[in-house]
């Protein structure tokens, strides 16, 4: 599967732990990364400053579904499932 242009979901739903440029404490949920143009895309997609977690997640219809709404949704329920008590 193909990454969807302009989704972002990935960006913005969950929790990054990791050093982001410009995000040196990582990313909370539901905050978009500091690294996402206007467009949607990431500025450091390719680079090697892009954290490891965002360069080893691979799109899938699990995780994406049919559209960006169903994608947000999807990463949002994972990350609230994932929370420490």
């Amino acid at each position: 599967m193909e990454c969807r242009a302009g989704c972002a979901a990935c960006c913005i739903a969950p929790s990054i732990s990791s050093a982001i440029p410009g995000m040196p404490e990582g990313k909370p949920a539901g905050i978009r990364c500091v690294q996402l143009t206007l467009e949607n895309r990431c500025r450091i997609f390719g680079e090697p400053e892009r954290p490891a977690v965002c360069s080893n997640l691979q799109p899938d219809k699990e995780m994406c579904g049919e559209s960006a709404a169903e994608a947000m949704h999807c990463l949002t329920g994972w990350e609230q499932l994932t929370q420490p008590d």
